[in-house]
């Protein structure tokens, strides 16, 4: 690629980053018109596109955007309101720019005229009386070039950023009084954070009561901890695991090296206590007209103790420390490159396993201590390169603010959308599949879910509906729950759709959630009419394709005029997941780790047919298993010893059987060639020390077929 090509691919690279910060600053705005911060952020984002596309030879989006630019510049000023109409105007303006910028990479032609209307609206906008002159001359490329000079250092959100530095977290511990009983001492927990990285602590002490009343047994401590580590947030969180119901805890975010330093201002000491809870902003804005040193002041009027205010002055100083050093943390990485760094790591992790192997066999204690080094450096770079893939599913989220804006304005309804979870990280590949399952959700919790505005005024809701979008770690997988407090579903309804479609039988007894689960058949819809946002019964049978073919499951949960919520629950990455090794004869096959809850020895003469399916009695429950040897035609030469693995498919408990339990095995996963494109008991396959091939199980798959 020669010096030109390179740089016009960093301009799309960069305008791609600044186009999806520029719909999440303007519906921002829509949400607080008197953030003058984010207008001015929004502003200098228009800039840099139209500079760097008047730099680079982009001359149509350059001139277009100048437009945009000229109107925010006198909402900067405050010439011009911020209202809907503004807003509606950003936005159009801001598609325009993307499609613009797919046009000049190869997409579709985009209709000259729609960008001359666009503009006309503007204009319209700068001067309702039409006596404004018109806009100034675009400036020359050498008068753009400062703004173009930042295209090769930032990354854009879609691609993967190599964090240099670290994170620094706040962690509120506030320990329940009777802690003491549970034999925990909450001392322990700081000197397990203190070992993860640079770690400032400030005492709370306000709580303590006077001495007639105070307990010896009782903790009347909490503490903020200032946290700054390469370890992840989740790691964070693991120290507390077994305190959660001892103790409140928080852990935030407070420093994103992502943000460059001159664009994301330190706070001061009163915006800090405000964000955390620790002051009203009434109270903080009326202390602020009267005197500046807001600190002081607010411990003097008894408003918020000497401590809180020491510890928000630690905060600014820590985030302001790590702006400085901010600048050049982050590296651009096309994920081609990082596909393949994966890909290599999976052939040297099956290149290890078989040398382990080898070493095994052998009686060379130097031979061994070897092969243990090259295992454990085999086993940190696996993990360093699979944590280089994972990202923030904000990301992700962020993308469907707009989505839930326009399609509630679209359908006369007011909808707000609540993210949690945020920082939670995934697989980029499992967060690049999720896009369309999320839009399909969404939509059909903002059709079918939330009523319109006159309908939950008669129920007694609050007019304005809401969306909750949430992620969360749980164990191994990470649990996205889409959850909306709109009128939820009908079993009766369903149930009839369901017999009408001849999906169930008129006399089944079947549970609510088994009845719901028929709404990912294909076309399934309880719709009366098609509309352009649903009623073709096209689409959930898709989700759920797409769910299952990234080895997640996809549950829902419903309470009629109450809400519906769906949760989809996904394995962290796909590349290389944790197994369990199982033999059946000669053969080996992996079952995921994740699903497996135990194993169960069993002799042949205990097994026993009820009606006609399989059943074990575990410790009074009763489990149905199926016979892989069976399954798969692999003949009757069952050992007089068989082991049931219990896994758990779609909150149902179900057995399979194989000859021997081998043991857990990290497995990476490699695809079956188009040869087995009709195999669907089977998701993949992966090499096993001694070059042996093992088959991956899919569980989900077989559950249904079965």
């Amino acid at each position: 690629m020669n010096e030109s090509n390179r740089f016009i691919e960093e301009f799309c690279n960069e305008a791609e980053e600044l186009l999806a910060g520029i719909e999440d600053a303007v519906l921002d705005i829509e949400d607080n018109p008197e953030d003058q911060e984010t207008i001015n952020r929004l502003f200098r984002a228009m800039h840099t596109i139209k500079g760097s596309g008047a730099m680079f030879g982009f001359d149509a989006i350059s001139e277009f955007t100048h437009h945009v630019e000229t109107t925010l510049d006198k909402v900067r000023s405050g010439e011009i309101p911020v209202s809907k109409t503004l807003i509606d105007l950003i936005l159009v303006s801001r598609d325009r720019i993307t499609a613009m910028l797919a046009e000049a990479n190869g997409g579709p032609a985009v209709d000259p005229q729609d960008g001359e209307n666009i503009i006309a609206l503007l204009k319209a906008l700068l001067d309702p009386d039409g006596s404004a002159p018109a806009p100034a001359p675009e400036p020359s490329p050498l008068e753009t070039a400062p703004a173009a000079q930042t295209v090769a250092q930032k990354v854009p959100e879609a691609e993967k950023e190599v964090p240099k530095g670290e994170t620094v977290y706040r962690v509120r511990l506030e320990p329940e009084p009777e802690i003491f009983s549970s034999g925990m001492d909450p001392v322990m927990l700081l000197y397990d954070l203190s070992d993860m990285g640079e770690c400032s602590i400030v005492v709370q002490t306000d709580k303590i009561p006077d001495l007639e009343t105070l307990s010896p047994e009782s903790c009347y401590f909490s503490w903020d901890v200032f946290l700054t580590t390469s370890k992840g947030f989740n790691a964070v969180r693991d120290v507390f695991i077994f305190v959660e119901n001892d103790c409140k805890i928080s852990i935030e975010t407070i420093d994103s090296q992502a943000v460059p330093a001159n664009q994301a201002p330190v706070q001061s000491v009163g915006e800090i206590l405000v964000a955390r809870g620790d002051v009203d902003k009434d109270a903080l804005e009326e202390k602020v007209v009267e005197h500046k040193k807001i600190g002081e002041v607010l411990v003097e009027s008894g408003v918020v103790s000497k401590e809180k205010v020491k510890s928000a002055l630690k905060e600014q100083k820590i985030i302001s420390k790590a702006h400085k050093s901010s600048v050049a943390s982050t590296v651009r990485v096309p994920s081609d490159r990082l596909d393949k760094l994966i890909n290599l790591v999976g052939e040297l992790v099956i290149t290890q396993a078989r040398l382990t192997e080898v070493s095994s066999s052998r009686e060379d204690s130097e031979l061994g201590e070897s092969v243990e080094e090259i295992e454990r450096l085999t086993a940190e770079l696996r993990d360093s390169v699979l944590n280089i893939r994972m990202m923030p599913i904000g990301t992700t989220f962020n993308k469907f603010r707009r989505l839930v804006r326009d399609l509630s304005s679209q359908l006369n309804k007011e909808i707000e959308l609540v993210t949690k979870g945020a920082e939670t990280e995934l697989d980029k590949t499992v967060l690049e599949r999720l896009d369309d399952p999320l839009v399909h959700l969404i939509r059909n919790s903002i059709d079918h879910g939330v009523e319109p505005p006159d309908v939950r005024k008669e129920n007694g809701k609050p007019e304005k509906g809401t969306i909750v979008l949430a992620a969360s770690h749980k164990g191994t997988n990470v649990v996205i729950t889409i959850e909306d407090d709109g009128k939820g579903l009908d079993v009766d309804v369903l149930r009839r759709k369901a017999i009408e479609k001849g999906l169930i039988a008129e006399g089944a007894e079947l549970s609510d959630r088994k009845i719901f689960a028929q709404i990912f058949a294909p076309g399934f819809s309880t719709s009366k009419e098609v509309t352009n946002v649903s009623g073709r019964g096209v689409g959930m049978d898709v989700v759920k394709k797409t769910i299952e073919s990234l080895r997640g499951r996809i549950d829902i949960d419903s309470t009629p005029g109450q809400g519906t919520k769906i949760t989809l629950n996904l394995p962290l990455t796909l590349a290389i997941i944790n197994g369990l090794l199982v033999k059946i004869e000669d053969d080996f096959f992996v079952l995921p780790l994740m699903s497996v809850e135990e194993c169960v020895e069993i002799r042949s003469k205990e097994i026993e047919t009820i009606n006609g399916r399989n059943i074990l009695n575990v410790r009074g429950d009763m489990v149905p298993y199926i016979r892989l040897r069976d399954r798969f035609l692999m003949g009757d030469r069952r050992p007089e010893m068989e082991h049931i693995v219990i896994v758990d498919v779609n909150d149902s408990r179900i057995g399979f059987v194989v000859d021997h339990v081998i043991g857990g095995h990290q497995t990476v996963i490699k695809p079956l060639g188009p040869a087995f494109r009709e195999v669907k008991d089977i998701s993949g396959a992966t090499i096993l020390g001694d070059g042996t091939v093992a088959l991956i199980l899919d569980t989900n798959v077989l559950l249904e077929s079965a």
